[in-house]
C-alpha cells in the first residue's frame, strides 16, 4: 500500500505563535506536512514574554529558548533564520525570502507576529532611542545599562513597567513617562494601580503619570538626551525607550491581498479570505479582537492545528483573559472586568493597608465577572476557572473574598488556594506556556512522571518564570496518589530554599550580612528582592543583635516612618501609651500637634491609644519631634514588632480587681517594645478572670487572678478568631515577665517572617511550646536571658530617642532573677 504523500506546510514567523501551533500540530497528525519555517530573527523560537527577566539579569538569552535547532531537525522542519519572506504569490502558492529562497505550500501559515507602536514624536529615529520588542533591542538596552547611562521609559502598561524595572536592576536611574494618571490602566483599577506605583517608586523609579511627550530631545552628535513633555517638563536620559503598545504586522499580508482590518482578518477557523493561508498570533483580527496575550494564542494554535490536521470541528473563541506582572516581589493579577458597570453589578473589596494587599471582586447575577488582586494573588488562578466556567457562586459570596481554603475549608489538594481536584482539564496552569492540567495529568500517567522537575521537561509547565510551580507540584501529587508533602516553598522566587532553611543557614555559616546570605546561599537576584530583603533583615537582626545593623531600607514604609500610609495618602500617627497610661502634659502635646499641623482626626484606638489620622507625609518629622519635646515615641503601631499591651485598671481601681494589671502591663511594653519580630504582636492584662482586657485573643495575655497570674498564647483577633492556649499559671510579676520574654524570644528565632503567634504555635504544637517554655526551665532562662540581651542592642527609633521611658535592661535581669 503506498503512503499519502505529505503535503508542504510553509510557516512565516518563527515565533511564539507559529512554533506553537506546529507543537500542536506535530502531536496530532506528524506525518501529514514536510514544513518549513522562515524567521526574521536570526534566533530559534525562543519565549518573547520573558525577555524581561533577560533584561533584568534573572536569565539569559539561552534559558527563555524554548525549542532549539536541534528540535526543528528531529522532528524534519526546514529552518531559514535571518530571512523574512519578502513576497507571496497566491496564484502560484509560493513564499518568496529576501534571501531570494523560493519554496512551493499547499498550506501558509502566517505568523508574523506585531511591531512596536511608535508615536509620531519628533526625535524617534535618534540613536538611543529603542523600543522593547526582541533580543536586538535587549541587547542595546544592556549596552546602555553596562555605561550606567540614565533611561526613560515611555508607557506605563505591562511592558513599560517591566523594561523599566529590568533596567532599574541594571543599575540605571529610571524614570518613566505615561500618558495615563494610573499604570496599567487597562489592567488594574485605580487602587491597584496606585499601591503599584507606590511600591515601585520605594524602589527607586521615578514616575511622571498624566504625563504626555512631546519630543525627543536630541544634542549635536545626534544621540537622544532626554524627553519633553507637553507641560514643559523635560526629564534627561541617554536611552528612551518606547513601550507604549504593539500594532498587528499585516505588512506581507495586505501587499498579497488578504482581506485587513487592523489585523490579519480570520474566521473561527482561523482561515484568512484565502482557505489555502490561515493565520495566529499578534497578527490576526477575530471578530473585530486583535491579542497581545499569551492565553489566547495558544487557543488559536490548538485550533489552527486541528483545521490543518484535517479536523472541521475546531472553533475559535476568545477565552476570558487574566494578566499577571513579571516583576520580582510583585504580585499582581487580573481577570475579566475591573469593575462594576451599571446597576446590575457588584464589588467584594478587601483590604489590608499595612501589608499591601487589596483584592476586588466583580459580581453579575451570582457570577464572577472580574477580579483585580494586588500583594497576594494565590487565589487568583482560582477566580479566574470561576470565572471561565461562569459558577455560580450564590453560597460563597459571603466569604470568597478571602480566599478558596477560607471559602471551602474542607477542600483539599489545594495549592496556593486551587482546589487541583476541582479543576477542570481545559483550566490553564502555566499561563508563559499555555499548559493546562489536562494536558500535565496526560503527561503525568502517560509517562509515568514522578516529580516537578520531569513535569518541567515533558510540559514546560513552571519551566519560564515559576509561579505555577505549587500547582503543578499539587496536580503530581494529586494525580500519583503520593502523600510525601512537597519541598518547602522557597521564601521567593530569588531562592529555593525555605525560610526556615535559610535561618539554619545564616546560623550554621555564621553569614552576618544580606549580601553574604545571598551569595552563600545562591540568590538568583544579587540585590534580593521585596519579598526576602525584609524576611533577611528580619531573620539577621534576630540571630545577632549585638553585630547586624538594622537596613531600614529594607523595611515597608510604614516601619521606616513609623506612621501607616492611608487610602488618601496621608499618614497616621500613633504615640506610644504604656499599658495605655497617659499624663496631661502628653494629651496637651498631642493636642498641640493636631492643632499645628492641622491634623483632621484624632481617635482613641482599640489597644489603648490615640491615633493621630490625616497626617501629610512632608509633616512626619515634625509631627514626631514635636511629641518627642512631651517624651512621646513611636507606638510601632504600624510595624511588625509589639504594638500594645491592652490592660484594665485592675485591683488598684476596681472592686473585681485581684492584682495590678496596669501596673504589670506597662512592665511587660517596657520590656518589650522595640522589639523586632516575625509579625505584630499584641499583649493584654485583665486584672480578674472578668476578662475587661480581652486577654484570651491576644498572642501573649495574661490574666490576673487570686493566686496569681494564668499566662496564655498564641491568641488573634482578627478574621480567623482564635483564642488562646493556656501555658502555665505562676505567683509572680517576675515570673510573668521570664515566661513571656522566653517565649516571645522563641518565637522571634523559630517562626518564618510574616507568621504570627497563632499560626505558628498551631503548626509546632501547644506541647512543643510547653516544653520549650514551661518544662525546660533552664532553657527558659536561656531564652529570657537571649531576649534581654537583645533588647540592649534594639535598633533607636530614627525619630525619637529610644531612652525616653525605656526601662533598663538588667531591672529584668534581676527580677526574673536571670544573671
Amino acid at each position: 500500500m503506498n503512503a499519502v504523500p505529505r503535503q508542504k506546510l510553509v510557516v512565516i514567523g518563527n515565533g511564539m505563535a507559529g512554533m506553537r501551533t506546529v507543537e500542536e500540530l506535530l502531536a496530532i497528525a506528524p506525518a501529514r506536512y514536510d514544513i518549513t519555517v522562515f524567521g526574521a530573527e536570526p534566533h530559534p523560537n525562543y519565549n518573547r514574554i520573558m525577555l524581561s527577566s533577560v533584561l533584568a539579569g534573572e536569565k539569559q538569552v539561552d534559558d527563555i529558548v524554548i525549542n532549539p535547532r536541534a528540535w526543528y531537525a528531529d522532528n524534519g522542519i526546514t529552518l531559514h533564520t535571518g530571512d523574512p519572506v519578502v513576497g507571496i504569490d497566491r496564484a502560484a502558492k509560493t513564499v518568496t525570502s529576501a534571501n531570494g529562497v523560493v519554496v512551493p505550500y499547499d498550506k501558509l501559515l502566517l505568523a508574523t507576529g506585531s511591531k512596536p507602536l511608535m508615536p509620531p514624536l519628533p526625535g524617534l529615529e535618534l540613536p538611543g532611542v529603542v523600543a522593547f520588542r526582541d533580543i536586538a533591542d535587549v541587547e542595546k538596552m544592556l549596552d546602555a545599562a553596562e555605561a550606567k547611562q540614565r533611561a526613560v521609559v515611555i508607557g506605563g502598561g505591562l511592558l513599560g513597567l517591566e523594561a523599566a524595572w529590568g533596567l532599574k536592576r541594571r543599575g540605571m536611574p529610571v524614570a518613566l513617562v505615561h500618558l495615563m494618571p494610573t499604570l496599567m490602566e487597562r489592567q488594574l483599577d485605580v487602587e491597584a494601580g496606585g499601591l503599584l506605583q507606590k511600591d515601585l517608586t520605594e524602589r527607586g523609579l521615578h514616575f511622571f503619570t498624566s504625563g504626555q511627550t512631546e519630543e525627543i530631545m536630541g544634542v549635536e552628535d545626534g544621540r537622544a538626551q532626554g524627553v519633553k513633555l507637553t507641560d514643559g517638563r523635560e526629564i534627561p536620559a541617554d536611552l528612551v525607550v518606547v513601550a507604549i503598545g504593539i500594532r498587528p504586522n499585516v505588512d506581507l499580508a495586505k501587499a498579497s491581498g488578504l482581506d485587513i482590518n487592523r489585523g490579519i482578518a480570520v474566521g473561527d477557523d482561523m482561515a484568512t479570505s484565502d482557505p489555502a493561508i490561515y493565520s495566529v498570533g499578534e497578527c490576526v483580527e477575530h471578530r473585530g479582537q486583535i491579542f497581545g496575550l499569551v492565553a489566547p494564542i495558544w487557543e488559536q494554535a490548538k485550533v489552527c492545528a486541528s483545521r490543518l490536521a484535517g479536523r472541521d470541528d475546531a472553533h475559535y473563541e476568545t477565552p476570558p483573559l487574566s494578566t499577571r506582572l513579571k516583576i520580582t516581589g510583585i504580585d499582581v493579577f487580573s481577570a475579566g472586568q475591573l469593575a462594576a458597570q451599571d446597576e446590575a453589578d457588584e464589588e467584594l473589596v478587601y483590604r489590608d493597608s499595612a501589608r499591601g494587599i487589596y483584592k476586588k471582586l466583580v459580581l453579575r447575577a451570582d457570577k464572577v465577572v472580574g477580579a483585580v488582586m494586588y500583594g497576594d494573588v494565590a487565589d487568583g488562578s482560582w477566580y479566574f476557572q470561576l470565572i471561565r466556567e461562569k459558577a455560580d457562586v450564590a453560597a460563597i459570596r459571603d466569604r470568597m473574598i478571602f480566599g478558596q481554603a477560607y471559602a471551602d475549608a474542607t477542600c483539599k489538594g489545594h495549592a496556593g488556594g486551587v482546589d487541583v481536584a476541582a479543576m477542570s482539564d481545559d483550566a490553564q496552569v502555566c499561563g508563559c506556556n499555555g499548559v493546562s492540567k489536562g494536558a500535565i495529568v496526560r503527561a503525568i500517567t502517560g509517562k509515568g512522571l514522578t516529580s516537578l522537575d520531569e513535569v518541567k521537561a515533558h510540559t514546560k509547565a513552571s519551566a519560564s518564570c515559576g509561579q505555577c510551580a505549587s500547582v503543578v507540584q499539587a496536580i503530581l501529587t494529586h494525580v500519583t496518589g503520593e502523600v510525601v508533602e512537597a519541598k518547602a516553598a522557597g521564601m521567593c522566587g530569588c531562592t529555593d530554599l525555605s525560610h526556615d532553611e535559610v535561618r539554619k543557614e545564616i546560623l550554621h555559616q555564621g553569614l552576618k550580612t544580606q549580601d553574604a546570605v545571598r551569595s552563600a546561599l545562591g540568590w538568583r537576584h544579587a540585590d534580593g528582592c521585596a519579598k526576602c530583603r525584609p524576611a533577611l533583615n528580619y531573620y539577621l537582626l534576630c540571630a545577632w543583635p549585638a553585630e547586624y545593623v538594622d537596613d531600614y531600607q529594607s523595611r515597608f514604609i510604614n516601619e521606616r516612618v513609623h506612621a501607616n500610609i492611608q487610602k488618601d495618602g496621608t499618614y497616621s500617627v500613633v504615640p506610644r501609651m504604656w499599658g495605655g497610661l497617659t499624663t496631661p502634659d502628653e494629651l496637651r502635646a498631642i493636642a498641640d500637634v493636631a492643632d499645628k499641623y492641622e491634623i483632621p482626626t484624632v481617635k482613641v484606638t482599640g489597644g489603648q491609644r490615640i491615633d493621630l489620622l490625616g497626617v501629610k507625609k512632608e509633616d512626619l518629622p515634625g509631627v514626631w519631634a514635636d511629641l518627642g519635646k512631651a517624651g512621646l515615641i513611636s507606638g510601632h503601631a504600624y510595624s511588625k514588632g509589639l504594638r500594645t499591651v491592652k490592660t484594665c485598671v485592675g485591683s488598684e481601681w476596681c472592686r473585681f480587681g485581684t492584682q495590678d494589671s496596669t501596673g504589670l502591663g506597662v512592665k511587660l511594653e517596657k520590656l518589650m517594645w522595640g522589639s523586632w519580630t516575625p509579625h505584630k504582636v499584641k499583649l493584654a492584662v485583665s486584672g480578674c478572670p472578668r476578662n475587661c482586657a480581652e486577654a484570651t485573643i491576644k498572642d501573649i495575655g495574661v490574666v490576673c487572678v487570686e493566686a496569681g497570674y494564668d499566662i496564655s498564647v498564641g491568641g488573634n483577633g482578627g478574621i480567623e478568631l482564635r483564642g488562646t492556649d493556656h501555658l502555665v499559671r505562676v505567683a509572680t510579676e517576675g515570673e510573668v515577665l521570664e515566661y513571656a520574654g522566653a517565649f516571645m524570644q522563641i518565637y522571634r528565632e523559630e517562626a518564618r517572617y510574616l507568621e504570627r503567634t497563632a499560626p505558628w504555635v498551631e503548626r509546632v504544637g501547644m506541647d512543643y511550646v510547653k516544653k520549650r517554655v514551661v518544662e525546660d526551665a533552664e532553657g527558659r532562662r536561656a531564652a529570657f536571658a537571649r531576649f534581654v540581651f537583645s533588647q540592649e542592642y534594639a535598633q533607636i527609633d530614627p525619630w525619637a530617642e529610644r531612652a525616653s521611658g525605656r526601662v533598663d535592661a538588667h531591672e529584668f535581669k534581676t527580677l526574673a532573677e536571670v544573671g
